[in-house]
């Protein structure tokens, strides 16, 4: 039997087992890296970048191996007066790169500002899991948990669906204009 990663299990790529209730559970697409992802990801950043895309904005992080940026589009949550990054497809690259510079940068248009990032616990997460999969439908295949399930089924599954919660940087690490 072949090895699992981290981001494998019930729900991604897996079949699981009964729901809440007893019900079956709805499988999760498995998020698969690839050329056409990588051609999604350049027309969406290019997109996001123009400001057409509601939402978007571009996340960069520093390679935790080369030091370069990298660059992502992302849709962050306000939820509870704070601001959350979310990782729909699980703990991609970028995951590893924010966790291990503990910063992050968010552009919209020319407006680039800097954070600091806290990974939330589960029962911090399935909320704001819950508010990400009602404003990010493109994401919904990736979740087990519905738009109408309870907050209690996101938290199942935070732990395949890391959360950061955003603080802003002191002013001398942003750089861009700082208007809306």
């Amino acid at each position: 039997m072949p090895a699992t990663t981290p981001s494998q299990g019930p729900g991604n790529g897996e079949a699981g087992g009964p729901g809440r209730g007893g019900r079956a559970a709805r499988l999760a697409r498995q998020y698969r890296p690839g050329r056409g992802r990588h051609v999604e990801n350049t027309i969406m950043s290019a997109l996001t970048r123009a400001g057409l895309v509601p939402r978007s904005y571009l996340l960069t992080t520093r390679g935790r191996k080369t030091g370069r940026p990298r660059t992502n589009p992302v849709v962050p949550v306000e939820y509870g007066g704070r601001r959350w990054l979310v990782a729909p497809y699980g703990p991609v690259s970028w995951v590893h790169n924010a966790r291990a510079a503990g910063r992050v940068r968010l552009t919209r248009g020319r407006d680039t500002r800097g954070y600091a990032i806290r990974e939330a616990s589960p029962e911090e997460a399935g909320p704001v899991l819950k508010r990400y999969v009602r404003i990010a439908p493109s994401a919904r295949p990736y979740f087990q948990a519905t738009k109408d399930s309870p907050a209690e089924d996101f938290v199942a599954e935070a732990d395949r669906h890391p959360v950061f919660e955003l603080t802003p940087a002191s002013e001398d690490h942003q750089s861009g204009h700082h208007g809306r």
